[in-house]
């Protein structure tokens, strides 16, 4: 049996493949299986994740299987605050093993680097597409953090809405991996107005207004591992939607309780993965019943495709003057995403070929 090796670049490669609308359609699905009882139960295997610390990272393995999808393994390793800055600013490394249905052997290796940001802005959008208050045409959207995840986030939200003219970028401190990625960006989409800030004032460079920011911001989205939250409920505006991928533990905050519960009802990929991880959710005492899956919003249709259900979105949206969505990730959003790219890999011949890698000889 062989094996096919995909790397960042090759993964890059098949990713600009995906539209938007593919990426949105294929997460569909993910979140209405993950959220329909009947399906969940017969198709999806989905242990929890396993915890491994190291000198200078946490590693996570994430196993989960999809029947009809297929079965993978993904492994990534999360620096830890005391790691050297060299360690931090490399973020996180990551790979996925994709198993071959019949043989059980592994049929690729895939770098899952980026490919772990790119499911989780595909989450977000499908998201963002389903909550995003009816009358709001977003022309503004505000992004927290430097990140892989936040990159992929814009590049895949500016390429959706073409009615959005700003986009600002706050990151802790103006530094090197921040100006490259907004250099990137105003490449890609000229005709959007890029601003960069600093949280923490600069000596010797003049910060953006964060207030003024946040609250002329349509879109928010905040990917850091923040302990504290970055702006007070009262300067996000009514109408605004969040959406909160940073956090993955009890201790870590985003936005404060006041702005969760301005929500009324706050969607989530998992409701159980968030009331154990989500620290936002965690100190604004959100129970089952305050939380809604994304996958229970989508009506699924005779011919296989998805459409919203409107009548719990729009309850959703009259449940307050935000919209949230709190992210912590699933494992069969890896499945999904690593099979996609290995197929179409396969169609186009791309990666490095193992032959032979799993014989009895």
């Amino acid at each position: 049996m062989s094996l096919r090796i995909l790397s960042a670049s090759d993964v890059a490669d098949i990713a600009k493949g995906f539209s938007p609308d593919d990426l949105v359609d294929l997460m569909a699905g993910v979140f209405h299986s993950l959220s329909s009882p009947d399906i969940a139960q017969k198709n999806i295997v989905q242990p929890h994740r396993a915890t491994i610390p190291t000198a200078n990272h946490t590693v996570l393995v994430m196993p989960s299987s999809v029947t009809g999808i297929g079965t993978a393994t993904k492994i990534v390793s999360v620096p830890t605050a005391a790691a050297p800055q060299a360690v931090r600013v490399r973020g996180l490394p990551a790979s996925t093993l994709v198993l071959d249905q019949s043989s059980g052997g592994v049929r690729s290796i895939v770098n899952a680097r980026n490919l772990t940001a790119l499911r989780n802005a595909a989450g977000s959008l499908l998201a963002t597409r389903l909550l995003l208050f009816a009358a709001t045409v977003p022309n503004t959207i505000l992004a927290v953090g430097a990140g892989a995840q936040i990159a992929a986030h814009l590049s895949l939200f500016l390429a959706s809405y073409p009615s959005i003219t700003t986009c600002t970028i706050f990151n802790r401190s103006i530094n090197e991996r921040l100006e490259k990625l907004a250099a990137r960006l105003r490449a890609k989409y000229p005709a959007v107005i890029f601003h960069i800030g600093a949280l923490e004032a600069s000596k010797d460079r003049q910060s953006l207004n964060i207030q003024a920011a946040v609250r002329g911001a349509n879109i928010i989205i905040t990917a850091t591992s923040s302990t504290t939250p970055f702006f007070p409920s009262a300067w996000v505006s009514p109408g605004t939607h969040l959406c909160l991928i940073g956090s993955y533990t009890s201790e870590m905050h985003e936005i404060d309780d006041t702005l969760v519960k301005r929500a009324g009802r706050v969607v989530v990929d998992s409701r159980e993965a968030c009331l154990h991880e989500a620290g936002e959710l965690m100190s604004a005492g959100c129970g089952p019943s305050d939380l809604v899956e994304v996958g229970e919003l989508i009506a699924q249709s005779a011919n296989g495709k998805w459409s919203p259900d409107n009548g719990l979105v729009d309850d959703l949206r009259s449940r307050g003057d935000v919209t949230i969505f709190k992210s912590v990730g699933v494992g069969i959003q890896d499945v999904a995403i690593a099979c996609a790219v290995v197929d179409r890999a396969e169609r186009e011949q791309i990666g490095v070929v193992v032959e032979d890698y799993d014989s009895d000889v």
